[in-house]
C-alpha cells in the first residue's frame, strides 16, 4: 500500500505552483501555470479570482496526470498564497470585480487617511498604512466604487478564495490576516477599531485560525471533478512568505531568508511582535504559533528580470540569466565592466522599505553606446540587490541582527544573483534545495501539521546547495554603487511625485 502524500498548493502572483510532497519531505513533481496581470491603468495591479481557480484546476488535473499512483493516497491539503490582496464577495460568494493586488498603488491617500485616522495602527498592526496593504483598498472601493462597496458580504486574501471554492468555507489565517491591517497581530485576532476605521464589521471578515489547523474538508463536487479523496484534511494555509519560510525550515528566532519572487522580501524570524512604528517595515505573525517575523519589503523583486527579460528581446529570464554569466566569465576585466554598467532603481511598482512610495519608478542612470543586455540585466539584478540591502539596514536598525540568509523564490534559481546578493548585503547567502518552491513545499508542510505532525518533525531545515560569500574584490565596488544608488532616490524623489500628479490630471481631464 502506497504510503500518504501532502498537496501543496501555492497561488502566487505570477503562477499557481502545485506539488506532492511524500511523508519523508521528498517532493515527488511539481506543476506551475502562468497567471497575467491586468494594469488598466498606471499604478494599478489586479487579477480575476476566477483565473486563480482555473489556473489552480489546470495545474492540479496535469499534476494528477504526472502522478496517477500517488494522487489517491493524498492525505492533507496546504495552501500558500500572495499577501495583501482584496477579495471582495457577495453574499452568493461571487467577487465583486477584480481582487486588487499587493503591488497595486492606487489606494495611497486612504493610507494616509488611516494614518492620520488611526494613530495607533502601526502599533496594533505591525506596520504602518501603505497603499498596498488590504486595508486601504477597501477605503479606496469605498470612496469611489460605492454601490460595489455596499454589496460587500465578505473579504478574503487570495488563497483563501481557493480554499472557499475547495470546501466552501469561509476562513483566513494569522499570517494573511496579519497582512491586511486589521489584525491585532500581539493578540493575534481582528481588530475592531482598524476594521471600523475602514467602514467594515467584524462580521464581513472571516474566521482566523493558526495556519496548519484543519478546516473544512473538500466539496464533495470538487473532490470527485479533480479525483482528491474526500477525507484528504486541508489546512488552513498561509500567505506566501511565511509560509516560504516554513518550506526551508526558518522557524526558529534569527533565522532569516531572502524571499526573491514577482515582489522581494527580506525576512528575519522572531519569537515577539518587534514593532517599529517610525520604520517603514512590517512585523507580522508566523505561519506557526508562538512566532512572528520582520520583514522589509520590495513591491518588485524577481518580476524586474521578468521586465528586463521582455525588453531584451530574451526567450525567458533563465536565457537572460545565461546571457549575463556568460558575457561576465568571458570577459577578464568583468569587475571594470561592472562599475561602467547603469546603475538601476527597481521601482517598476513604486516602493514600499524604506520609502514608502507608491510614485517612485524604475530608472537606468549612466547609459552609453556600449550598454548591453548583458550589462543591463546585471544592473537590474544589482537594482533589487540594493533595494533589498535597504530593506536590510531598516530592519538592522530596530537593533535585530542578521548573520547568514538563504534565498528562496524563482530567483533562488540563479547561483550568480545569489553571489551578487551576498557581496552587496555583505552577509554569507545560501540557496537551499528547493528553494524556488519553497512556498508551495511549505503549504504542503501544513497539510502534515494539520493531520497532526509536529513542527519539530516536518519543518525541517533545508539542504543547503550552494554557500556564498561576499567578494572581497567586488564589495568596495558595490559599495560606491549603492551610495550612488541612494542619492539617486533622494534626487529624483520629488520628481516621481510630480509626475503621478501630472499623469494623475491627464488621465482625469475630460477629452475635447
Amino acid at each position: 500500500m502506497s504510503k500518504p502524500v501532502s498537496l501543496g498548493i501555492d497561488l502566487g502572483t505570477s503562477a499557481v505552483k502545485v506539488l506532492l510532497l511524500d511523508e519523508g519531505g521528498a517532493v515527488l513533481g511539481h506543476v506551475d501555470k502562468r497567471l497575467p496581470i491586468s494594469r488598466p491603468q498606471p499604478g494599478w495591479s489586479e487579477q480575476h479570482p476566477s483565473e486563480w481557480w482555473a489556473a489552480t484546476c489546470e495545474a492540479l488535473i496535469s499534476l494528477r496526470a504526472a502522478f496517477p499512483h500517488a494522487w489517491p493516497h493524498i492525505a492533507c491539503i496546504g495552501l500558500a498564497g500572495q499577501m495583501h490582496g482584496a477579495v471582495v464577495l457577495d453574499r452568493a460568494d461571487q467577487p465583486i470585480g477584480p481582487a486588487i493586488l499587493h503591488n497595486d498603488g492606487r489606494a495611497a491617500e486612504e493610507s494616509r487617511w488611516i494614518e492620520a485616522r488611526v494613530p495607533q495602527a502601526a502599533a496594533l498592526a505591525g506596520s504602518r498604512p501603505m497603499a498596498g496593504l488590504t486595508a486601504p483598498k477597501l477605503l479606496w472601493i469605498a470612496r469611489h466604487e460605492p454601490e460595489a462597496f455596499a454589496t460587500i458580504d465578505c473579504v478574503l486574501s487570495p488563497k483563501d478564495y481557493l480554499r472557499l471554492r475547495l470546501t466552501g468555507e469561509r476562513a483566513t489565517d494569522v499570517s494573511d490576516a496579519a497582512g491586511t491591517l486589521w489584525f491585532d497581530v500581539t493578540q493575534r485576532c481582528w481588530s475592531e477599531l482598524l476594521v471600523a476605521a475602514c467602514g467594515l464589521s467584524l462580521s464581513q471578515l472571516p474566521r482566523v485560525r493558526e495556519s496548519g489547523e484543519p478546516g473544512a474538508p473538500l466539496l464533495p463536487q470538487i473532490a470527485n471533478a479533480l479525483g482528491l479523496p474526500l477525507d484528504a484534511v486541508v489546512a488552513t494555509g498561509g500567505g506566501d512568505t511565511p509560509v516560504s519560510g516554513l518550506g526551508i525550515g526558518a522557524v526558529e528566532v534569527g533565522d532569516a531568508f531572502i524571499n526573491l519572487s514577482t515582489s522581494a522580501s527580506l525576512v528575519v524570524v522572531t519569537d515577539r511582535p518587534d514593532i517599529d512604528e517610525a520604520a517603514s517595515i512590517h512585523a507580522l505573525c508566523h505561519a506557526l504559533p508562538g512566532r512572528w517575523y520582520q520583514m522589509g519589503a520590495m513591491l518588485s523583486g524577481a518580476s524586474c528580470l521578468r521586465w528586463i527579460s521582455r525588453v531584451a528581446g530574451a526567450q525567458d529570464e533563465d536565457a537572460l540569466l545565461r546571457v549575463i554569466e556568460e558575457d561576465m566569465a568571458r570577459n577578464p576585466g568583468w569587475l571594470g565592466l561592472a562599475q561602467q554598467a547603469p546603475i538601476f532603481l527597481p521601482y517598476l511598482s513604486g516602493e514600499r522599505t524604506p520609502h514608502n512610495d507608491v510614485d517612485a519608478r524604475g530608472v537606468f542612470f549612466g547609459l552609453s553606446h556600449d550598454t548591453n543586455a548583458a550589462l543591463l540585466g546585471h544592473s537590474v539584478l544589482e537594482g533589487v540587490c540594493f533595494g533589498l540591502r535597504d530593506a536590510m539596514a531598516a530592519i538592522e536598525s530596530t537593533g535585530t541582527c542578521i548573520g547568514s540568509l538563504v534565498v528562496v523564490g524563482g530567483g533562488a534559481r540563479s547561483a550568480y544573483w545569489t553571489g551578487l546578493l551576498a557581496s552587496v548585503l555583505g552577509k554569507p547567502v545560501h540557496r537551499a534545495a528547493g528553494g524556488d518552491l519553497s512556498a508551495a513545499l511549505g503549504a504542503a508542510r501544513l497539510g502534515w501539521l494539520a493531520l497532526g505532525r509536529s513542527p519539530l518533525s516536518v519543518c525541517m531545515q533545508a539542504r543547503v546547495v550552494s554557500r556564498h560569500l561576499p567578494d572581497p574584490a567586488l564589495v568596495p565596488v558595490l559599495d560606491t554603487r549603492y551610495g550612488h544608488f541612494r542619492e539617486m532616490y533622494r534626487a529624483l524623489a520629488p520628481l516621481f511625485g510630480a509626475r503621478a500628479k501630472a499623469l494623475s490630471q491627464s488621465l482625469t481631464e475630460p477629452v475635447q
